[in-house]
């Protein structure tokens, strides 16, 4: 019998709930449940609430449940751990250092001698086009060009698992896209686990394995859908492609349902 695979992360039976100023015990996450495997690229998708970012500060190990068990590589997650990037909806860039010292940041403070991580940095800014930008701070960079430091940052760590909330929503179409693709083809190259919290359907099947729906609060994974797009994928190319078109609208009716349900649920708690 071949021995069983050890996911990079999983969710057991996982709660997670919060006090709110009202006094009331609000239920982000119950009975939530979630395998991603080692080298897997997962999104998540639900209402607007229902704890998507919430399970990533789990996985990260930012906050603890109060039931259930969160696994990192088969062992629980009991605080921040270095084989763990996050790449979040605002990139955190330091805004008095310059691009070269922003990346070489994490190595540095890893042990990692500066000349060797200033060496490392300057290829990874050259795999994200910003070679002649290391001395630019980021005041003086486009909103893609920031993003593009931020995966150079995250990636030059080496993670085993990524996890991504909205990295790139405040981005035009264009530059979006450009990211998305410029995603991949890191991704592609590193091969780490991702967990990506995005609030846009095609840009979560464009980019995915699989795609969790969750229910509206407290979430739930309500179905998994595996995405069977050929990689390497064009996200540009793919817009058009009748069987990605297929994917998305079976999810996005299965999705519409949780945000009727939230959208109802919260008019009852305003009346």
């Amino acid at each position: 019998m071949a021995p069983a695979i050890t996911p990079a992360v999983r969710l057991r039976q996982v709660a997670r709930r919060f006090l709110a100023p009202s006094g009331h015990l609000l239920s982000a996450l119950e009975d939530f449940d979630l395998e991603i495997a080692e080298g897997e690229f997962c999104a998540i998708v639900g209402p607007t609430g229902c704890g998507k970012s919430t399970t990533l500060g789990l996985v990260a190990g930012l906050a603890r449940p109060q039931a259930g068990e969160v696994e990192l590589f088969g062992a629980p997650v009991t605080g921040i751990d270095r084989r763990v990037g996050f790449v979040f909806q605002q990139d955190a860039l330091m805004p008095w250092r310059t691009v070269l010292n922003n990346v070489i940041a994490g190595p540095v403070f890893r042990g990692t001698a500066r000349r060797e991580a200033e060496a490392t940095a300057r290829e990874w800014l050259d795999r994200v086009g910003l070679k002649d930008f290391e001395a630019s701070f980021p005041h003086q960079l486009s909103g893609g060009m920031r993003k593009r430091v931020a995966l150079a940052q995250t990636f030059i760590n080496g993670p085993k698992m990524l996890l991504m909330d909205e990295p790139f929503s405040a981005l035009d179409v264009q530059t979006r896209e450009m990211m998305q693709d410029e995603l991949l083809s890191l991704w592609g190259q590193h091969q780490g686990a991702v967990l990506f919290v995005t609030h846009d359907l095609d840009e979560a099947v464009l980019m995915a394995d699989k795609v969790a729906v969750l229910t509206a609060r407290p979430a739930r994974v309500k179905s998994l859908y595996p995405i069977d797009l050929p990689r390497p994928r064009h996200v540009g190319e793919l817009r058009y492609d009748r069987h990605f078109i297929d994917i998305a609208r079976q999810i996005a009716d299965d999705l519409r349902v949780e945000v009727l349900k939230a959208r109802a649920t919260s008019a009852e708690n305003r009346e």
